[in-house]
């Protein structure tokens, strides 16, 4: 089954449209979890790197049961070198062993040969020495930056279609200030528009047996009538839509971002879902800051609830659920 495939089917088994954003920062993990690998590593990267870790598997054994996909931030692992690169893999390999879909948010580009070795690390085989090739432990998908033009897109669609991988390709992001070059007019036409439109005919080649592209576009939840309009220019891309919860998106704004049959799009939430223990209406529900894992969950049950609700008030539920 092509990878485009299993992700609707696992959003399909948990209803859930959602990816949890793995985006650990280590000012917010509980102190108590901070101490304990202060205790056995030193004030040092490698114990924060761990310590995030172990956070990491708590909140992926509670809401495995309950979304289809996370998505990793790169720069939360980068920031500890070796340490927390180490870490991304083994959340990697953890969530995958879990049925999840995997999500690198690297959003990766570069000029020519620069571009083909970022496509074969994060998609790709890895290649050693006397010709020899590494599958390795890879993610699904990988989020890019279009900008520096289709030369240096198709190192990585070339590793999608060899691997059976993905892509979610930077079109209109949530930050307030995206504005600014993203709706600068390109051939008459603001450019978030002119990269959609160059997005659909990147997949046309990869559609799968449901009508869906692997080839999708990070479409933020705070731009609700632009995502409507992407909607129509990318009808069988599928969107990474962060900017829900924390970010101001609300389950009604998403549903544009969602074709009529339900589908789609991945809605994303991180610190809303990943630090829920914060949060004062699930402290009377968990055991204490340690018990982490368990807000998590709620907090991605209440996300889905809220998400099928609006679905099934803008007749977007799938006729299958």
């Amino acid at each position: 089954m092509l990878l485009i495939d299993r992700l609707m089917q696992r959003i399909d088994e948990k209803k859930s449209p959602i990816v949890v954003g793995l985006d650990p920062l280590i000012g917010s993990l509980p102190q108590p979890l901070l101490e304990e690998y202060k205790k056995k590593y030193g004030n040092t990267r490698k114990a924060a790197a761990e310590a995030i870790f172990q956070f990491n598997l708590e909140i992926l054994n509670a809401i495995h049961p309950l979304v289809p996909a996370v998505k990793l931030q790169m720069a939360c692992y980068e920031l500890y070198g070796a340490y927390g690169m180490d870490v991304f893999e083994r959340t990697v390999e953890k969530a995958q062993d879990l049925g999840l879909l995997v999500i690198d948010d690297s959003k990766r580009n570069d000029i020519g040969s620069t571009a083909h070795l970022y496509a074969l690390g994060h998609l790709g085989k890895t290649p050693l020495i006397d010709g020899v090739e590494e599958e390795g432990i890879k993610p699904d998908f990988l989020t890019i930056n279009p900008l520096l033009g289709s030369d240096n897109i198709n190192p990585f669609l070339k590793q999608c279609r060899e691997n059976d991988r993905g892509l979610f390709i930077l079109v209109r992001t949530s930050n307030p200030s995206a504005a600014e070059y993203q709706e600068a007019e390109v051939d008459k036409m603001p450019l978030y528009q002119k990269i959609a439109l160059d997005v659909a005919s990147y997949g046309e080649d990869t559609i799968g047996t449901r009508g869906y592209s692997p080839i999708g576009a990070v479409v933020g939840a705070t731009w609700p009538a632009e995502a409507s309009l992407l909607r129509q220019s990318m009808p069988h891309s599928y969107f990474l839509v962060p900017g829900y919860g924390a970010q101001g998106g609300t389950a009604e704004a998403v549903m544009s971002a969602f074709n009529q049959d339900g589908y789609g799009a991945l809605i994303n939430s991180s610190r809303g879902i990943i630090f829920a223990y914060q949060q004062e209406k699930y402290r009377s529900q968990i055991k204490g800051l340690m018990d982490f894992g368990t807000a998590a969950g709620l907090a991605a049950k209440e996300m889905r609830d809220d998400l099928l609700r609006a679905m099934k008030k803008t007749n977007k539920l799938p006729t299958n659920w």
